[in-house]
């Protein structure tokens, strides 16, 4: 009996032994590959495909997404007016793998209309941000220089998130929190600047930065047909023109604001008569600057050379 017993004993821990190779074997592969988005896809965790169509609202929405989003955001050139943009094949394809798509609206981005009803679907869901703040095309659609329209536009990030993604939704709500604080300085920087200089008469070679103006308190005193004209790529009228330069030579414009993505003839003109009068010159840009920066730090940048340039013409 002992003798029978022997090879089935020896068979026993010869399979032992092969299970425990093959155990390492696969382990081995394993822990090479290792990481941290491998744990996270055996975990099943979910990553939102996220597009924006510009990078100052694809920068919110990446901060407030955190790991459980990827976000692809389609003009982020610093150059070049935005107004002017062409969707190519690649934007096209990305809309219509996207579960999520964030445009700015109010006529500022229609290409994005077009692909979208040029890619249907039935699960992607869409933020719209003329819509959301009450903006439709032939409006100022430069929402993101208005600080209300941001912080509202956050929190419907987070919400749209949070529908697409229940299980990691108090993932998203730290998130959004984390961003109230890092968005802190650059509201900060507003109240300051409102307090100090409210009134104070400027120029603008555009609308881009009227909502901020308004946030800022500031008396704007360029011709609106001028600015309008400017915003929207056609000849200001001569008599606003005039004005403008009148201005100028009488020396009622303090700090003069210019959009430096959107410069034509008309602009050149004024620039060099801006600097033959020795005003400050303050550079705002409509996409984030650089293109892989923070939306916070862009705009708080922004804001530091305007109250710099504010200082400078109060003290002369």
């Amino acid at each position: 009996m002992e003798k029978a017993l022997q090879p089935k004993r020896r068979l026993s821990v010869s399979r032992r032994c092969f299970g425990i190779l093959l155990f390492l074997g696969l382990l081995l592969p394993l822990a090479a590959c290792g990481g941290e988005s491998q744990a996270s896809n055996a975990s099943g965790s979910k990553v939102v495909s996220v597009v924006a169509g510009e990078n100052f609202w694809g920068s919110i929405a990446t901060q407030i997404g955190g790991k459980h989003t990827s976000v692809k955001s389609l003009v982020s050139s610093p150059t070049g007016d935005p107004h002017d943009y062409e969707s190519t094949n690649d934007d096209a394809r990305a809309i219509a793998q996207a579960d999520y798509v964030i445009l700015n609206g109010a006529g500022y981005d229609t290409w994005g209309s077009k692909l979208l009803d040029a890619n249907p679907s039935d699960t992607r869901k869409l933020l719209d941000v003329g819509k959301l703040v009450g903006k439709k095309e032939g409006d100022n659609p430069h929402l993101w220089y208005n600080p209300e329209y941001v912080q509202q536009v956050a929190k419907q990030i987070t919400a749209d998130y949070k529908a697409i993604d229940s299980a990691d939704a108090s993932y998203f709500d730290q998130q959004y929190s984390a961003f109230e604080v890092a968005l802190k300085p650059y509201l900060d920087k507003i109240t300051e600047i409102k307090s100090k200089y409210a009134g104070k008469p400027i120029g603008i070679s555009e609308s881009i930065f009227i909502y901020m103006t308004d946030a800022l308190g500031l008396k704007v005193i360029t011709p609106e047909a001028y600015y309008t004209a400017e915003a929207n790529g056609s000849e200001p009228p001569a008599n606003t023109v005039a004005e403008f330069n009148d201005q100028i030579t009488k020396n009622e414009i303090k700090v003069f604001i210019l959009n430096v993505q959107t410069i034509d003839n008309s602009v050149k003109n004024l620039q060099q008569q801006v600097a033959k009068a020795g005003i400050p010159v303050v550079e705002v840009s409509e996409t984030v600057r650089p293109a892989n920066g923070k939306f916070q730090d862009w705009q708080l940048a922004q804001l530091d050379k305007l109250e710099q340039a504010l200082s400078q013409s109060h003290n002369g």
